[in-house]
């Protein structure tokens, strides 16, 4: 059936007769074909969301903006369901405080900036965590984790590092999430 822009729209109804058709008829194409065709059919989606523009995510604090601005990069980005958060940095816990309880509050931070960009811990796919001394801040940051991601938990990679961007920095926290259902386009 055609769109009102002259292009044409495949209904789920119209997508299943094409491919029962395909597949009916003998001798129509070969099976490697009828797979190709078959596949092309169902998933115009994801060619199209490949196209959809992305939306930035910037902070709200104008210090951090005009930084992020400087060195040309978002808080977080949305292209089609997804949401690709840039690396949280932690420092040292302040004084008075420990890893745990300063990791706490960047989680909290992380989780504003998921429900900025329409997410949240429970839609998290991947978490990335670099260490520049995974000895010491592996365990903290898994208890604080423990606090915001629950089961079923998302991919977790951490990595040991030499150095991070700030000078003082322990660890940073790069994000994957996708739209939370209510959110998404």
């Amino acid at each position: 059936m055609l769109g009102g822009d002259g292009l044409r729209v495949w209904t789920r109804s119209t997508r299943n007769r094409v491919i029962e058709c395909i597949f009916r008829k003998e001798g129509f194409m070969n099976r490697s074909g009828m797979v190709v065709l078959a596949a092309a059919i169902i998933c115009p989606a994801g060619v199209a969301n490949a196209h959809e523009p992305k939306q930035v995510i910037m902070p709200e604090n104008k210090a951090a903006r005009d930084f992020q601005e400087q060195f040309g990069y978002s808080q977080a980005v949305i292209h089609g369901d997804t949401v690709y958060l840039s690396g949280v940095i932690l420092g040292p816990a302040p004084e008075g405080m420990t890893r745990e309880e300063a990791y706490d509050r960047t989680f909290q931070f992380i989780g504003t900036v998921l429900a900025r960009a329409g997410s949240s811990w429970d839609d998290v796919l991947d978490i990335t965590t670099y260490h520049v001394d995974i000895d010491i801040s592996l365990e903290p940051l898994a208890k604080a984790k423990a606090k915001y991601v629950k089961p079923p938990f998302p991919a977790w990679t951490a990595i040991d590092i030499d150095r991070l961007y700030a000078p003082a920095g322990e660890v940073e926290i790069k994000i994957v999430a996708r739209l939370s259902p209510a959110h998404e386009h």
